[in-house]
This record gives C-alpha cells, structure tokens and sequence, in this order.
C-alpha cells in the first residue's frame, strides 16, 4: 500500500532523531509521499533539507501562506520567487486567502495570492490554496484568473457539497484531512457525495491530527487513519483509497 501525503508540515520538526523516527513511523504505514507546502523565507531552508534527507519521499512547494501576507511582503514575494530556480518544486504553495485571524489584510492577501497564480502559470505548475473563512473571496480571484492549465488542490476542505463541486469545476482536487474524522464537523457528509477520483488525503502535520489522535501534534504517519476513514466513507478497502488518492497526487503533481 502507497500512500500520499499532500500536504505536511513534517519539517517543523528540528530534532532530527525524532524526525527520523517520525518518518520510519510513515514507511511502516504506507507513507512514502510527502509533499512539503511552503509558508514563509525561513522555512525554504527545512524544506531543502527534509528533501536532501529523503529526496525519493518529499516534495517541495514554494509560495507564501497568506497570514504571513503583512506589511513588506513584496520584497519577501520577490526572495521566495527567486529561490525556485535553484530548487525542484513540484508546485506554488501554500497561498490563498485566510480571514479567521485577520480581515484587514484581504487586499494585500488578494494580490499576493494573484501574484502567486500567476507564478503557477508561467511556470506551468499546479498551486495549492489554503482557504479559511474566505471561499468567496477565495473563488472570485480564481474566477477572474481562470486559465487552461488552471489546477491544483483546495488544502484542508471544509466546505458544503456546492463548494467541493465548484472547486472541482475549476479543476481542483479536494485535500482531506483529520477533520474527516471529527464526528460534529459533518466533512464526512460531504466527502460521500463526491468521487474519490476528486479526493487526495493530507495531514496538515502538526496541525489537525485525526482520531485517535485529535488534540495531539499531527505527524504524516496518521494519514493512515485518514485513508481508513475515507475507506469506510465509500465501503471500500484502505488499499482501494491509497492506490486511486496517490494516482490523483500523481495526476496533479506530475510525480
């Protein structure tokens, strides 16, 4: 069994013997994809090295996360873009708009959130957005930068049917997480009127772990509970959901 994390954090973790066994944990369960979002500078520099470390099993992404879209963020833009021509990226991420924490950036997360689609335009790659409490905002810049090659995955979704069909209609796929699991979150309703050929599971590590684990740091080795949830979603066995959620991470990734 082959599974697909496509979207973790893993490299916060800076102790490099508990990473280590953070990543044998994923090997024994079938993770043996990582793909790593970008969120800020600082962060370029552990993802490379999470790469270096494990170059067959993680992936970079190079964008900035739209709550740290403050003051000043042109030039931060402009180093983070300048640092893809000496990386492999497999994609723009993570970028969109978040308006729980702050809505009086809206403006300035719009534009740095268009400047970043464009950089998956020109560079012919799929971008990943993290939306919370902002989809419309969030499909209204979509709308109006809409373009052919136009695709990649809605982080973390926690939207209604309509929304799911309308980021699927843009050519997206819907990146399902812990929250899956929550038994009040109702994501399990929503999930089951979509096909899973429009589904690629995450973990969102360190954030969000599902249960058993809720409450605790996510790690990308609970994906696996993830995958198992999906499974009993669709009446379908773990192996079933691992092998067509990595093909879709295939289809949108190119790897």
């Amino acid at each position: 069994m082959l599974l697909t994390d496509t979207h973790t954090h893993q490299y916060y973790e800076k102790d490099l013997t508990k990473r280590h066994e953070q990543m044998q944990r994923c090997f024994d369960n079938g993770v043996k994809r990582l793909f790593l979002p970008n969120v800020d500078v600082a962060s370029i520099a552990m993802i490379d090295e999470m790469v270096k470390s494990y170059p067959e099993n993680c992936f970079a992404m190079a964008g900035l996360h739209p709550c740290d879209v403050k003051e000043g963020y042109v030039p931060i833009l402009e180093e983070i873009y300048n640092s893809i021509a000496d990386r492999k990226i497999y994609a723009i991420g993570e970028i969109g708009i978040d308006l729980y924490w702050d809505k009086t950036t809206l403006t300035i997360q719009q534009d740095a959130f268009k400047q970043q689609i464009e950089w998956a335009k020109q560079l012919d790659l799929p971008f990943v957005i993290h939306c919370r409490e902002a989809f419309d905002e969030v499909f209204e810049v979509l709308e109006a930068t809409k373009h052919e090659t136009m695709r990649g995955i809605f982080h973390c979704f926690t939207g209604n049917v309509a929304q799911a069909k309308r980021a699927i209609s843009l050519g997206f796929y819907l990146g399902i997480g812990g929250v899956v699991t929550y038994k009040k979150a109702g994501l399990d309703a929503v999930v089951s009127e979509i096909p899973l050929q429009h589904i690629v599971l995450e973990t969102d590590s360190p954030y969000l772990a599902p249960v058993p684990f809720r409450g605790k740091p996510n790690e990308s080795s609970y994906l696996l509970h993830v995958a198992q949830k999906i499974a009993d979603i669709y009446g379908i066995t773990t192996a079933e959901v691992a092998a067509i959620t990595t093909e879709n991470s295939i289809k949108i990734f190119g790897v």
